[in-house]
């Protein structure tokens, strides 16, 4: 999770909305990623996205299986959907997401019997700081924009 913290400063370091992920299997790292749509013009460029697209594409398979994704904060639908396209076997995020989380926050497709793969869930791994990171990233995005 340091790890993804420090990918996620790399994200806010570029104006993005501080997110980062890696995949990791037998506890090494094969993919890094972190939030970054607005510079990609690519609504899917979230930090997951980016982490199994650089692990398939080192790994030379769609599919990962035995890895897991640490994440800083609890993923979205559309992350979810790819982490369980790539079939991660488990899911460790930092700070719920109460607006677009979905596990368990404002749903929780985790838990959902009818999809034909599903993952471990850890959440609230290095929560405070991961929390911290993006309510500071806000702060200041909300004080340049009254100052404008």
């Amino acid at each position: 999770m340091r790890e993804a913290l420090a990918l996620a400063r790399q994200a806010a370091a570029m104006g993005e909305v501080p997110v980062g992920a890696v995949v990791v299997r037998d506890g090494e790292i094969l993919g890094r990623g972190f939030n970054q749509p607005i510079v990609a013009h690519d609504p899917s460029a979230h930090a997951e996205i980016m982490a199994l697209r650089d692990a398939a594409r080192n790994l030379g398979n769609y599919r990962l299986p035995g890895c897991e994704i640490y994440v800083t904060l609890e993923p979205c639908a559309m992350c979810s959907g790819a982490i369980f396209h790539a079939r991660i076997a488990r899911v460790v995020f930092g700070a719920r997401d109460p607006k677009t989380g979905v596990a368990g926050s404002v749903l929780d497709l985790y838990a959902e019997a009818r999809l034909n793969h599903h993952a471990t869930l850890v959440g609230g791994v290095l929560a405070d700081e991961c929390a911290t990171l993006l309510s500071a990233f806000f702060a200041a995005r909300r004080a340049r924009t009254q100052q404008a």
